[in-house]
């Protein structure tokens, strides 16, 4: 039996739906997390809310560099699972963590060192950077677990194993939500801890879940990582790693830079319209959970498929994809703006920040169906290899439309956080259009990092 035959056999080729669902479970799993941190911090005040929403942003901005090595290795690995290269997948995820692990440690440090310095640029007062400190040192400090554990579930998604990954996320996620009870309400006469609590449960759910996911890697897949192979740097692996990751984490990057600079716009409107911005966008974030659950099943998806060389069919399921994302986001932003007024009771009794919040979750339909667009014809050409266009295209339009036009409409012309999410929504329509010409254009299909190993023919 040829080596090619061999590793056919091992590697995991599953369909979109199959791959799909569990990320599904899994992207609504870790929103939910969010919305559950946020929901309980609101018993401890709505400046604590506030704090840790400009907190959640800085760690966001972490990921994005956490990712170019995790989304560069899930893109790389899923053509090589195409591609029947066994091997090739085993050398890609002991380079992929080695770069991450170094890499989330330096983060970390720096995160925890200069964390004044970051607060500073967000104009807060001296109550909510007393909230936020605290949380930066625990949650900070730990944030190489986090380039862990996306790492970890990239690369197990790459190789279908996306239930898996699905069951740790969902234990991380009833881990954090008993542990904030525990510290926030202190039942059977425990102590609260507030905001040093969540953050301490954050911490301790992300570890346990990178060594669980760690095992996982190496008693569910087929991949053989030796410790050697771990210190090995590959040129060729690392090469193609960085060039998907790399435009990837560019457009990432970009995006959450503009996305803080807005935030510091935002302060400038005063604590209300803060703490609207953080309860309408994790609300918002269930809008937004399926489509980013198709773009990752799809990135995954449309890798295997271009690495087996079956390019038309790749490009007639993005198509089936979008449309499927488009239709269930408008339905469940549908809900989510009709509910409006009455989600946010939730979280406030503000009447100011209700008003407000439910205008914006209805202009939250308008944006869903173009970020949905980008989301999921991202993901589509990254898998392809196509990684250089999106990230071009949306640093123009993210600091040329979105940055700018929050800036006039909010604040000179006076139309407040309406007027900083109009700007949102005139370029993710503007950068959707775009990404949707790029595809038809299939420009994206010269792009392919791997080819099939087809078996030997007997003579």
């Amino acid at each position: 039996m040829s080596k090619a035959n061999n590793e056919k056999q091992t590697l995991k080729k599953v369909g979109l739906l199959a791959i799909t669902w569990p990320i599904f479970i899994e992207v609504f799993l870790n929103t939910f997390m969010r919305i559950a941190d946020i929901f309980m911090l609101s018993f401890v005040s709505d400046e604590a809310v506030a704090a840790i929403g400009v907190v959640n942003q800085m760690m966001m901005f972490t990921f994005v560099l956490f990712n170019f090595t995790a989304m560069g290795s899930g893109v790389v690995v899923a053509q090589f699972v195409g591609a029947n290269k066994l091997n090739d997948v085993s050398k890609t995820i002991a380079n992929a963590i080695f770069i991450n692990l170094l890499f989330g440690f330096f983060i970390s440090s720096m995160i925890v060192i200069f964390r004044y310095q970051f607060l500073d640029i967000f104009h807060m007062s001296q109550e909510l950077i007393e909230y936020a400190d605290i949380y930066i040192l625990i949650v900070g400090g730990t944030l190489f677990t986090q380039a862990m554990v996306m790492t970890l579930f990239s690369v197990l998604q790459a190789q279908g194993f996306t239930k898996e990954v699905m069951y740790v996320a969902l234990g991380m996620n009833i881990l954090n939500i008993i542990g904030n009870y525990f510290v926030i309400f202190g039942p059977f006469e425990l102590p609260t801890l507030g905001v040093m609590g969540v953050a301490i449960s954050t911490a301790v759910c992300r570890a346990l879940a990178m060594v669980v996911i760690f095992v996982l890697l190496y008693k569910k897949t087929a991949v053989k990582i030796k410790v050697q192979d771990y210190f090995k740097l590959k040129k060729a692996y690392v090469k193609k790693i960085l060039r998907i990751g790399v435009p990837g984490a560019g457009e990432h990057l970009s995006h959450n830079l503009s996305q803080l600079t807005i935030t510091v716009f935002i302060t400038m409107l005063g604590a209300d319209a803060l703490a609207t911005r953080v309860y309408t966008q994790n609300l918002t974030n269930f809008m937004t959970v399926f489509s980013l659950s198709i773009a990752k099943g799809m990135q995954i998806y449309i890798g295997q498929l271009v690495g087996a060389g079956k390019l038309e069919k790749a490009y007639k399921e993005m198509y089936r994809g979008l449309k499927i994302a488009t239709i269930v986001a408008l339905g469940v932003g549908a809900v989510i703006a009709f509910s409006g007024k009455f989600l946010l009771g939730f979280f406030t009794d503000d009447a100011n920040i209700i008003a407000l919040g439910s205008i914006i979750l209805f202009l939250g339909m308008i944006l869903e169906p173009g970020r949905t667009f980008n989301l999921v014809i991202i993901s589509s050409l990254r898998a392809s290899g196509d990684a250089t266009y999106p990230v071009m295209v949306g640093i123009l339009s993210m600091w040329g439309v979105s940055v700018t036009l929050a800036y006039l409409l909010g604040l000179p012309l006076g139309y407040g956080l309406i007027g900083v999410t109009i700007g949102i929504i005139v370029d993710e329509w503007f950068r959707g259009g775009l990404m949707f010409i790029r595809w038809r254009s299939k420009k994206w299909q010269e792009k392919v990092l791997v080819k099939e190993v087809k078996p030997a023919v007997s003579q």
